[in-house]
């Protein structure tokens, strides 16, 4: 059974707190924008395709409980609440790109004059963000196949064995509405028997990877061991790693990824080891208006959290600290973007996505 992120019935949402895993699991009631914004800005909420849900699903929420008496006013107020949900971690595009949906389709039910008042066009929308958490959890086990079979035609050796895979911070249920995106390859590999071992990093500063990916590991008794972020190198001289699977947070139109601080550098020890690096990612964090992942807005972190750990200080005082919390990942060093819809190339992405996104969902 997958870990439940985010728990949402019946205009109720709530959140597994995710600062206070492993040690708790407590659930955080989302009551309103406002609450959204700030579970995603503190990253209790993380994982670029959660970050959209729970941001559209706190709007719904607030929605619920609020009386327009025109049109006007709701669209007015709906633009303006989705623009404030950007704001909370912009370098993740899924929330991006779902405001921009979500906004189009509140303009179009603005001038549809068969929806007779403000009330139904509420419902509408409240209904369309609904549906993203049955089709996030469709998306990432669609991911999940197309990634065991990406990676699998690309270790030609171990045809009739099994394959250890190295992934990078948190992509798995806690990640996602559940299943997970690069988690999930690891995930569809497992049950295929075609695992022999998954190794997650710690992913300093905010130990993604020992706090939530060896979390779901060890919860879905996946064979995994951790690893330190400095000893990526040093596992792929001395163990025969198959192949690398990470997420995904923004991708530009030529194939370059932001993704975890951290990424840039294994994917740079995989080309230099002749190890096979994907990025698994539904379409919603494919930007094709971004033409390069020089144009990618880096969000940068509070120094704390390198300084310190569990509230405990662990650098000296005084220290100057540089904290991105994502790098770029040039697409000459990825061998193949994964998504709801097949395995794409870097260099094909923008010709075989550009079709898929502007068909309606």
């Amino acid at each position: 059974m997958t870990l439940q992120a985010i728990k949402y019935e019946l205009g109720k949402l709530e959140i597994l707190d995710q600062l206070l895993l492993p040690r708790e699991s407590l659930y955080v009631r989302v009551s309103r924008v406002k609450d959204g914004w700030e579970v995603i800005h503190n990253m209790q909420v993380r994982g670029a395709p959660a970050i959209a849900i729970v941001g559209c699903l706190s709007l719904a929420v607030e929605l619920q409980g609020m009386v327009y008496d025109d049109k006007s006013r709701l669209r007015q107020d709906i633009e303006g609440k989705l623009n404030y949900l950007c704001s909370a971690r912009p370098t993740a595009v899924n929330m991006k790109i779902a405001a921009e949906e979500l906004t189009a389709e509140t303009n179009k039910l603005f001038s549809d004059e068969s929806v007779i008042d403000a009330e139904d066009m509420k419902k509408r929308i409240i209904k369309s963000i609904e549906s993203m958490l049955e089709k996030d959890i469709s998306d990432n086990r669609a991911i999940g196949g197309h990634g065991a079979q990406a990676l699998l035609s690309h270790v030609k050796s171990v045809s009739n064995s099994k394959v250890r895979v190295l992934t990078h911070c948190n992509t798995g249920s806690l990640a996602t509405a559940g299943y997970g995106t690069a988690l999930g390859v690891i995930r569809s590999l497992f049950a295929l028997g075609k695992l022999e071992k998954a190794y997650c990093t710690e992913t300093r500063p905010y130990n993604q990877g020992a706090r939530l990916t060896a979390y779901e590991l060890v919860h879905e008794k996946i064979p995994a061991t951790m690893v330190c972020d400095s000893a990526v190198s040093a596992l792929m001289k001395s163990k025969t790693i198959n192949g690398v699977v990470v997420g995904a947070d923004r991708i530009a139109a030529n194939g370059d990824t932001a993704n975890k601080i951290g990424t840039y550098q294994i994917a740079v020890l995989a080309k230099y080891h002749g190890v096979p690096f994907f990025v698994a990612a539904p379409l919603t964090s494919i930007d094709l208006d971004t033409p390069n992942g020089d144009r990618i807005v880096i969000e940068e972190r509070p120094a704390m959290e390198m300084t310190h750990v569990g509230g405990q200080q662990i650098a000296a005082s005084g220290i100057n600290c540089w904290n991105p919390a994502f790098d770029v990942t040039p697409a000459d060093l990825i061998t193949g973007i994964i998504t709801e819809h097949g395995a794409f190339s870097p260099s094909e992405l923008a010709a075989k996505i550009a079709p898929l996104k502007s068909k309606p969902s």
